[in-house]
């Protein structure tokens, strides 16, 4: 499976059109790619909070449909990354999307986590309500997003849902970078699962993303890492090893899954 991790920047000077605009040109050279993975908010900008109602859309709108396009031109899963949702009542959710190769949505997750240190993503968004895992021809396929990574519980249930793959969009700010490479490590040993990693890079509102996009292997063995600048990740990974190493070392098979009866 050929995954590319599309480490982008959403400069404060450059419109949600003319960054959608400047997203397929990169996304259009990815062509052998299965996978090809964006950001968190990336079209609207994650540092814009005073923006995300006028940027804001629906699964349907403008980041979306640009990926669908995309995804049927290459035969190719695209995973927009995540788009500030517009739903039902005029709440706002941080919503991810996975296209697949005939421009179809098949799999839809709004942030669970929502932040609220230094930031103002917790008093503007709706966290989400669900937690799915889509099948794909490469395995089950699921996805966190950025803040997701602090919490193994979030991740132990995706692995109990079946997930082999999980799809990683983030806005990590490079003052926590370090804390960007252990958690994502991490959770691929943890769960035995691959972690596909694509940060935001560049400067927001003055905030400089940490970019090091990543792919993790199941036991842990980092395969690709990205610079700090706006950068293309490209690696192969093989899906069947999720099954392999869960055989080799049975850490899934051995988990407990409800500690709440134990004794104090």
């Amino acid at each position: 499976m050929d995954i590319a991790l599309v480490q982008l920047s959403s400069p404060d000077a450059e419109s949600q059109t003319q960054r959608i605009e400047r997203a397929e040109k990169l996304l259009r050279e990815q062509a052998g790619a299965d996978l090809i993975v964006l950001p968190e908010l990336w079209s609207a900008g994650y540092f814009h909070f005073d923006q995300y109602p006028a940027l804001s859309e629906t699964v349907n709108g403008p980041t979306v449909s640009m990926c669908a396009s995309v995804a049927k031109d290459l035969s190719a899963y695209v995973h927009a990354g995540s788009i500030v949702e517009r739903i039902d009542g005029g709440a706002l959710r941080n919503t991810s999307v996975l296209v697949d190769p005939q421009g179809q949505v098949v799999h839809e997750y709004s942030k669970l986590h929502v932040f609220g240190y230094k930031c103002l993503e917790a008093d503007l968004l709706t966290p989400g309500t669900s937690l799915p895992v889509a099948d794909t021809p490469f395995g089950k396929m699921a996805g966190t997003t950025c803040y997701d990574l602090r919490f193994p519980g979030l991740w132990s249930e995706l692995s109990l849902r079946g997930a082999e793959i999980v799809v990683v969009p983030a806005a990590w700010p490079a003052a926590r970078r370090e804390h960007w490479k252990l958690l994502t490590s991490a959770r691929a040993v943890e769960h035995q699962v691959f972690v596909l990693a694509c940060n935001a890079t560049g400067v927001q509102e003055g905030v400089e993303l940490g970019g090091t996009s990543r792919i993790v292997d199941p036991a842990g063995r980092l395969l690709a890492e990205a610079g700090t600048g706006e950068e293309v990740l490209r690696a192969t990974i093989d899906p069947n090893s999720v099954q392999e190493t869960r055989r080799e070392f049975p850490v899934i098979a051995d988990r407990l899954t409800d500690y709440s009866g134990l004794t104090r």
